[in-house]
């Protein structure tokens, strides 16, 4: 049984399940992507050596703590209610952007074990996105339903989320849930996928209304884990997902990483790409969540 809630609300025990496990087939190509297509994600344990988990979150987090948001000792994410980033730092995009390139995370987020899954997924080299999403999440904040495409599509559509837990993630600090078989909603996906990127059109992709109500409608479920350190799960831009509020009880952080992958043959987005990567409206690190205070509130995608 897990304990969590959805945007402020208990979510029944009837409309939560767990995610398949396919730690087993982390090695088997034809496995990882059957389980992929069938799913329309792949959960995988352990993926990256605990050492290296804990090595990049004490990273993270002492940054953070160098701005007095992130209490001693910073691996431990507690967060103190007061932040002096604005007051220390006048760029707050070049601040979090020096954040999310640190390198003991990178190791993770771009080294040899995601990029062996992701090679094996795509059946050929893939190439991670430079512009990376770190999420910092304190007690209250949760992410809604959503779908990925359209904002990563304008170079390839074959485009994978990698989600990682930087720390332990129980559900009832907000770790990340998909809609089960929301990969197949055609009803949702189709309009969104003919989007022209020309036109002022905005797809509906993110869905605020009742996430409880919406799942019995939809005869769905929300499935998610208890995430360990270095637990992993991909899927695709058209697997409806979100994040459970976070509600520990010792003000505990949640820390995330999520990283979009493609095939390394395939045409890129430049706008992910490179030393200083504009992001998806142009204003590169600075547009995202991650950048603002831990104090101001969000919540959004």
């Amino acid at each position: 049984m897990f304990d969590c809630r959805v945007h402020g609300q208990s979510v029944p025990q009837d409309v939560l399940g767990s995610f398949r496990d396919s730690t087993a087939y982390r090695d088997d190509a034809t496995a990882i992507r059957d389980r992929f297509t069938e799913d329309g994600y792949v959960f995988l344990r352990g993926v990256f050596e605990r050492s290296m988990i804990a090595t990049a979150r004490n990273e993270v987090f002492s940054r953070l703590a160098d701005v007095g948001e992130i209490a001693e000792p910073p691996v431990d994410g507690i967060f103190t209610g007061r932040s002096d980033r604005a007051a220390t730092h006048v760029d707050l995009g070049r601040f979090w952007k020096s954040v999310s390139e640190g390198p003991a995370l990178r190791r993770v987020t771009h080294g040899p074990a995601i990029q062996h899954v992701a090679d094996l997924l795509f059946g050929e080299s893939a190439r991670g996105y430079d512009f990376i999403f770190l999420r910092p999440g304190v007690v209250g904040r949760f992410t809604f339903l959503h779908y990925d495409f359209p904002f990563f599509a304008r170079g390839t559509k074959n485009v994978v989320t990698a989600w990682t837990a930087i720390g332990d993630i129980p559900t009832t600090e907000g770790p990340l849930f998909i809609l089960e078989n929301s990969h197949r909603f055609d009803d949702l996906i189709e309009p969104v996928k003919k989007i022209d990127y020309e036109s002022s059109y905005s797809p509906q992709v993110q869905m605020m209304d009742d996430a409880v109500e919406f799942t019995r409608r939809r005869g769905s479920r929300f499935l998610t884990a208890n995430f360990e350190p270095g637990d992993v799960i991909l899927f695709g831009m058209t697997t409806m997902h979100g994040s459970f509020d976070n509600c520990s009880s010792s003000n505990r952080t949640r820390l995330s990483v999520d990283v979009r992958w493609q095939p390394a043959s395939e045409s890129i987005d430049d706008r992910y790409f490179g030393a200083n990567p504009a992001g998806t409206t142009g204003a590169g690190y600075g547009e995202l969540n991650g950048a603002k205070p831990l104090t101001e509130p969000w919540h959004t995608r």
